[in-house]
Parts: structure tokens; C-alpha cells; sequence
């Protein structure tokens, strides 16, 4: 770039001199606007305002006041009784900020803006089109249904108002539903010809309504009448170039693209924790009330003081950059960074527009950062794009995205992070929850409320399964500090402080020597692990249903559950549903998630899964929890036999095998499970209403082997075939009762080592990785044969053995390994029951005496 966007050249003439547009109208136009070039066969040319914060970087005061401003024209219009009925509609993507703004301006008055992206669970109370926009279709999703019902003067506000077409068939449609007596359109520009005011005033009367109008600006749009032909010819011309709109790059003009094709990021790449109050809206998709305004004005000034505070030393020019509808959020926090900082703070936003960029100080984009859409839209995955950030002159970019956009995509290579980082030294990330309305009628009777929860959560955006492998009934908490350390955890556990699942242990990262085992072990149990698979799968359909649901226990039957699903598909070509649900020992499963299954599908067909068993705690605990929903809720038909892939404790009537060998996905935590955490119930984070609480580790993508194991096992299928057929006709035909021979075996180890809770005692390969990693272990129990042999990777390594990691962990951790006679399993973890603080071992870990 250059020159400066914001030069004395007013930023439309390049457009007005090719194609003969001209802006017409009072002496504040042509400094509120620019032109530029639509890629868009409905429209050739764009208004590009200057305060706005949308395409041209502008100060968040500038920005933030013009929508104040208007609304406190609106205020005074409607008079200060009017204006205490009134509520704001904004419209997406582009006039979000100043919607709220305008709302703010009026002091009193809730605020909605449309949305073009559904969300889950939440029915539209109404929607409408806007013909010109490259994506058309708006809806309008609020918590409070009541919102659009109110009497009073509806607001409604864009940026600009060209032919009025947008406003009538939002008026139209929600006058049907909701008839008032006064409508108030606010824009900072109108734009409209003198045949559409006309038609604009016939349709007040139609409606039998008042229809009023504040801009900030007024003119028109002198058009050529072969103007869409020619700006169609003028984009192609300016394309064709080398500078044609490719991810790799950040396109400019023909006069010189801002980034050079395939160039590599080389800014530094960070995160920045804001502290987002919890339960806060991160705007106005579902409503944001005079109360939400309060919280949000308490808490800005500490949000901005944690941005201030991660920015560079020297720091001279920054960029708030929000995302798409998520405009308030960052253009509030650009505005209180302003004032904080002595840099020079802009504040834009990314969005999903295409325009053709032009480096001409006459032309109002100058450059143009494209990148991978990364939030799961609902029209599929394209190109999303941020305007006048190349070449700007940043130092530093805030990139602020709401939760639902923190996906994998956001942080690849193609990704929105990348790009900046080829362009600016520095890059921070600062992520808003997405809120999800909780909104439930007091007349809704308790069963019918399943219809009203969530859609279950998916990949990119919640795992990194793909999204037909699994949908998660959960709710995201990945922005919620939940981790503790392990050993004040293990204290606040058995002295009864906290349960378990009310925090979540500090994720373990395996050293190398770790990972080599853990593959080692992949590559040597695959084709056994691919028969067990098998053989549970075919049990399943032969005997329970010839159409199961497969509901997972999270975290570890999820795996098992999507290889069963990827096996029916093989064998039987069946295109199984897959859910994951959450079940917690001691407080049940989670009932809300079983009122959506049963809302959904039929109970009967519902199939729990789960990787393996231990001494059958979660078998019992199941067996409980679907009782007493049965008793609460009515709902009959849920079977709480559990499907598992090894069933060493003699617990269950279906599994792959009741051999206790090692299942690699026990070996790891969240980075062979979908980069998900275990699930988390905990009273000030998951209502009546919410499912069970997980994490998404984004970060440790780079970690991630979930879908390795998966497609490592599953390309096993083919060579077990003929045994999984043998040996399923096998165990169809043999005696399968549960003995409870691990129950037992529990109950007897923890008399013989004076531990006395059963808890404390965790039997089973699976069950002591779990120990080692999340648990403060006292010694493990080791079967004197020491398993079954690995291979001869893993011998190399250590033992040769299913225990070969279970050693080294043991190792790593400084806890004895003692090796016993006529153990049923083939290793056993103990926790002490004496656990005290301050005690180390030689690794600095905590130890029990």
C-alpha cells in the first residue's frame, strides 16, 4: 500500500472514473464514503464507509460514537417515552456494531440482530432476505421470544438504506406476525431515490403504521445503465493479473500484490485470555438486554487491561480485528484499549464479502487478506476476507473470534492466523464464549424440553472427529480455567472437598520415548484390537438391534464407539448414528442428554459403549442411573447393558474379548480422544437445562493422533473378517453371564493392602494409565508373566509387554511395581488412602506415606 487508506484523495474516484458511478449529495457523503468493486452479479459497485469498521480500519471512537450518535437522534425523535418501549434490530453482517451502538445511544433498549448463522436448538422466531447481499438470507433467533412481540416502536438500523427493499420485507414480515403503530429506520447514509421514498411512504400506509427515518448522511447513487456489464468486465480485467485472488496470498491491485504467493507466516502467533464474564452474550444474535449492557461496561475495562498487557513492548499501530457478525464485542474492547495504551488502536473486521481490491490511493480497498472460512458456515466452507490489513502498517493484530470460530481451521496454515502473520509481526487471539440461549418457557412441561436442547456438538468445531463420526452431547467449556494440579487434587477428592468431575487434571504430555511406546503398542494390537471390534459389532446387531444408536460414555468409549460405527459401515454398509453422553460415578448419567436421544430416536435402539472394563463401577452406576430416569421422566426403553470392547472384569454379556490387554487409546488423554477432555459436572457451570461440560484442546492439535489410531486399526478390517466371523459365532453360542470376578478380585486387594474403598482400587490395563496420568498413585500391582508379549519395537524399549508404558510412567513417576502371583488382570493401579502434601519423590512429584 502506498499511501495511507485514509488519504485526502477522496477513496471513489478510481470507480468513478472507469465506470461513471457518482456519488450525489449533501457535503458529509463523500467524507463518510468510499467506492469500490462488488465480485457479486447483483450489485457492480460498494459503498465503503469510513466509520463503519467493517472494510476500512478506523478509530474505535470514531466508529463506536456515529452509532451513538444516531441513536441519540433516535431517542430524541421518539421522545423519552417512545424511546423507553423501543427495541433495536441490527442487521448482519455489517451493521451489528452499529445496531448495538444505536441501542446504546437510546439507553434503555434491547437489542437483536439478524444472523445468517443457525445455531442448534434454536427455532427462528422469523427471518427475511436481502436481495443485493452476496449471502441473502437473515434470521432472526431470539432467547426471549417475547422480544418481536412487544407494542412498542421497533428500530431498525443498517448502514446504509439504498432502495429500502431490505427494511420493507423485514417491516412485512414482522408486522404480520407482531403489528405496531411506529417504525424508525436508522442509517448512517440514505441513499435512496426519490422513487423509493415514495414507495417507502405508500407502504407505511398500507401497513397502517409510521415508518420514520434518520441518516447521518443523504444522496444518491448516479448509475450508468450498462454498469453491472461493465464492473463485471472491470473485475475480470483486474483478476486476470498475477495478482488473481489466490488463498496463498493477500491480493492488492495490479500495481502489487501485498504478499507473495505460497509465503510463509512469520509473525509470532499468541493467545490472550480476556476474561469474558461468564453467561455474557457475546453480541446481540439472540438478545442483549439494558442488564447485559451493565455487565459488560463492569467488566470492559479489566478485559482491555489483559490485551494491554499482552501486547509487544513498542507497540505503535493496533489492530482489533472482530469477525464477521461478531463486531460489539471487539469494537468495545478496541474503544477501551484506546484508552489505554499509547499505540495508535484501529478497529475492522473481517468478513465474508468478496470485493476486488485496488492499491490506489482513489479507491477504497487497497488490499485484500484472503483466507479459509473457519467457523463451520452454514453455506459450506469458502473464502472469508479482511480488507486494508496488508499493508497497513499494523505491529500488532488482536484477532478476536467467538468460541464457535476457534476451530482448527482458524489456526492452519490456510487458516485467518496465518495469513495476519505473513503480514504483521504480531498476532494475538482473544476468543468470546459463544453463547447458547438458555431460554425455557415456564409452561413447557419437563419432558417436552428435549425438543429445546442443543443439537449435539461436532468437528472442526468441537473435537477433531469428523462430523459424521460423532456428535457430542455436551457443552463446550473450553473457555472455562478448569484444570488443577494433580495433587491438590487428589487432597480435595478424598478429603471430600470435590468430586472428581468438578475440575479436570492438568492435560500429561508424553515424553518421546512415551509416544514411541504408545505407537509401537498401535501398530503391534491393531488387528487385535480390529477383531475385538468386530465381534462386539456383530454382537450388537445380533443381538440387541439390527439398527443400534451407539451412545458412547465419554470420554473413552467414544473411540470404540466410532470404530463399531466405521465396522457396520464395512461389513454391512449401515450408516450408524454415533452420540457421546456423559455419565459421572456418583451422580449418574446425564439425563438431559437422554431426554434429547429419546427425542430423537427410539430407546430401544440405544446401544451404551464404552472402551473397557475395570471392576464394573460404571456398569452399576448405568444400571442406576437409567432406573431412576425412568421413574422421573416416564421414558422407558433405554437398556443400560454396555457394549465394550474388553470386558477383563467379567461385568457385562457384550464385548469384543475378556482378555485384560492393552488398548493404545488408553495410553493418552485428550490427544487420542478427539482433543476432547473428560466431562466435567460442576454446579456453577452446568444448570438444570445444560448437558455436561467437556473441553476442546485446540491447542495440542499438533499432538493429535484420535484419527491415526482410528484409521490404523480400522485398516485392519479386512485381514480379521474370517476370525471376527468365527469368533462371534463362538460367543453367540457361549455362556456369557457376568461373574463379577473382577469385583471380587477388588474388593480382596483392598483388604489385603489396608486401603478399604474400592475407589482407591483401579484394576486393569486402561484403568492404571489412568491412575498414572490423572491420579497420585501409590504402587502398581504388576501380574507376574507380565502380559503378553508386544513386539519387538516395544521389547527395545522396555519389557515387551501390554505393560511396557504402564513401567515407564510407573518410572517416570517414581511408584513401585510389584509384581504378584494369580492376579486376574494383567496390572492394577492403587491410590493410598493416606494421601498427604508435601512429600516428594526424586521427580519433585508428590508421594504418599
Amino acid at each position: 500500500m502506498n499511501t495511507p487508506v485514509n488519504d485526502r484523495v477522496w477513496s471513489g474516484t478510481w470507480v468513478t472514473e472507469r465506470l461513471g458511478v457518482e456519488l450525489v449529495g449533501d457535503d458529509a457523503l463523500t467524507d463518510l464514503l468510499g467506492l469500490a468493486l462488488r465480485r457479486n452479479p447483483k450489485r457492480a459497485h460498494l459503498l465503503v464507509s469510513h466509520v463503519l469498521g467493517k472494510h476500512v480500519p478506523q478509530s474505535p471512537s470514531v466508529v463506536y460514537d456515529h452509532g451513538i450518535a444516531l441513536g441519540r437522534r433516535v431517542r430524541d425523535l421518539l421522545g423519552p417515552e417512545e424511546a423507553e418501549k423501543a427495541v433495536v434490530l441490527g442487521y448482519a453482517e455489517t451493521a451489528t456494531a452499529l445496531g448495538h451502538a444505536v441501542a446504546d445511544g437510546l439507553g434503555t433498549a434491547p437489542y437483536l440482530h439478524s444472523t445468517r448463522r443457525p445455531v442448534p436448538g434454536v427455532a427462528p422466531a422469523g427471518g427475511f432476505e436481502e436481495s443485493h447481499s452476496h449471502a441473502t438470507s437473515h434470521l432472526l433467533l431470539p432467547e426471549d421470544p417475547d422480544l418481536l412481540a412487544s407494542h412498542g416502536p421497533l428500530v431498525l438500523v443498517d448502514d446504509e438504506f439504498s432502495t429500502g427493499n431490505t427494511v420493507l420485507n423485514t417491516i412485512r414480515a414482522l408486522h404480520a406476525r407482531h403489528p405496531r403503530r411506529r417504525y424508525v429506520v436508522a442509517a448512517l447514509v440514505d441513499m435512496r431515490a426519490p422513487s423509493d421514498a415514495a414507495r417507502l411512504d405508500a407502504f407505511a400506509q398500507e401497513i397502517g403504521a409510521r415508518v420514520d427515518l434518520i441518516a447521518t448522511a443523504s444522496g444518491t447513487v448516479r448509475l450508468p445503465a450498462d454498469v453491472l456489464e461493465r464492473g463485471r468486465r472491470l473485475v475480470a480485467r483486474h483478476e486476470a493479473g498475477p495478482a488473481k485472488d489466490r488463498p496463498q496470498e493477500a491480493v492488492a491491485g495490479p500495481r502489487g500484490a501485498a504478499g507473495a504467493p505460497g509465503r510463509q507466516a512469520h509473525g509470532r502467533v499468541g493467545r490472550v485470555e480476556l476474561g469474558w464474564p461468564r453467561g455474557l452474550p457475546d453480541g446481540g444474535r439472540h438478545g442483549f438486554t439494558p442488564a447485559h449492557r451493565e455487565r459488560l461496561e463492569q467488566a470492559l475495562p479489566g478485559m482491555a487491561a489483559r490485551v494491554a498487557e499482552a501486547l509487544p513492548e513498542g507497540a505503535r499501530r493496533v489492530l482489533v480485528l472482530g469477525f464477521e457478525e461478531l463486531m460489539y464485542a471487539p469494537l468495545r474492547l478496541a474503544r477501551e484499549l484506546e484508552r489505554l495504551v499509547a499505540a495508535e488502536v484501529r478497529y475492522s473486521s473481517t468478513t465474508r464479502s468478496p470485493v476486488l481490491a485496488v492499491d490506489d490511493p482513489g479507491y477504497a480497498i487497497r488490499t485484500r487478506l484472503v483466507f479459509d472460512a473457519h467457523d463451520d458456515p452454514a453455506d459450506g466452507p469458502g473464502e472469508r476476507y479482511a480488507y486494508n490489513v496488508a499493508g497497513g502498517g499494523f505491529d500488532t493484530v488482536v484477532a478476536v473470534v467467538d468460541s464457535v470460530a476457534d476451530t482448527p481451521g482458524l489456526h492452519a496454515p490456510t487458516g485467518l492466523l496465518a495469513r495476519l502473520a505473513a503480514h504483521v509481526p504480531h498476532v494475538l487471539l482473544a476468543v468470546v464464549p459463544s453463547y447458547v440461549p438458555s431460554y425455557v418457557p415456564s409452561y413447557v412441561p419437563e419432558r417436552s424440553r428435549s425438543s429445546m436442547l442443543p443439537e449435539p456438538l461436532r468437528g472442526p468445531a468441537f473435537s477433531s472427529y469428523a462430523p459424521d463420526e460423532v456428535g457430542w452431547l455436551l457443552q463446550d467449556l473450553s473457555d472455562v480455567a478448569l484444570e488443577a494440579p494433580t495433587e491438590e487434587r487428589e487432597e480435595a477428592i478424598q478429603s471430600g472437598g470435590a468430586h472428581y468431575a468438578e475440575s479436570l487434571p492438568v492435560e500429561y504430555q508424553p515424553s518421546e520415548r512415551y509416544q514411541e511406546l504408545f505407537h509401537a503398542a498401535l501398530t503391534a494390537s491393531a488387528a487385535r484390537i480390529a477383531q475385538a471390534v468386530g465381534v462386539v459389532t456383530e454382537t450388537v446387531l445380533a443381538e440387541r438391534t439390527p439398527r443400534p444408536v451407539l451412545v458412547s460414555l465419554a470420554r473413552a468409549g467414544t473411540p470404540i464407539g466410532v470404530l463399531m460405527r466405521r465396522w457396520a459401515r464395512f461389513r454391512h454398509g449401515l450408516d450408524l448414528p454415533h452420540y457421546t453422553v456423559s455419565i459421572v460415578r456418583g451422580r449418574g448419567i446425564d439425563a438431559n442428554a437422554l431426554r434429547w436421544l429419546a427425542a430423537h430416536h427410539d430407546p430401544a435402539d440405544a446401544v451404551f459403549v464404552d472402551g473397557w472394563t475395570g471392576k464394573g463401577a460404571i456398569t452399576r452406576e448405568l444400571t442406576q442411573a437409567i432406573r431412576e430416569f425412568e421413574e422421573k421422566e416416564g421414558i422407558s426403553g433405554f437398556d443400560p447393558e454396555i457394549a465394550v470392547l474388553a470386558d477383563p472384569g467379567s461385568c457385562v454379556r457384550t464385548y469384543g474379548t475378556r482378555e485384560d490387554f492393552l488398548i493404545p487409546s488408553a495410553c493418552l488423554n485428550s490427544t487420542v480422544s478427539g482433543l476432547v477432555s473428560r466431562t466435567v459436572l460442576r454446579a456453577d457451570l452446568v444448570g438444570p437445562h445444560d448437558y455436561h461440560g467437556a473441553k476442546f484442546y485446540r491447542e495440542l492439535a499438533g499432538s493429535d493422533v484420535s484419527n491415526l489410531f482410528l484409521d490404523t486399526i480400522s485398516s485392519r478390517f479386512a485381514e480379521v473378517a474370517d476370525a471376527v466371523d468365527t469368533a462371534s459365532k463362538e460367543l453367540l453360542s457361549a455362556d456369557r453371564t457376568p461373574t463379577w470376578a473382577g469385583w471380587a478380585a477388588v474388593e480382596r486387594i483392598s483388604e489385603e493392602y489396608g486401603i478399604h474403598d474400592v475407589n482407591l482400587v483401579k484394576p486393569g490395563v486402561g484403568e492404571t494409565t489412568r491412575v498414572l496420568l490423572r491420579r497420585v498413585p501409590w504402587k502398581v500391582l504388576a501380574r507376574a508373566d507380565g502380559g503378553t508379549p508386544c513386539s519387538s519395537a516395544a521389547e527395545s524399549l522396555g519389557e515387551g509387554s501390554d505393560l511396557d508404558h504402564v513401567r515407564l510412567l510407573a518410572e517416570q513417576r517414581g511408584v513401585p511395581v510389584e509384581e504378584v502371583d494369580e492376579l486376574p488382570y494383567s496390572c492394577v493401579g492403587l491410590i493410598h488412602p493416606r494421601y498427604t502434601r508435601g512429600a516428594t519423590g526424586a521427580d519433585g512429584r508428590a508421594v504418599t506415606r
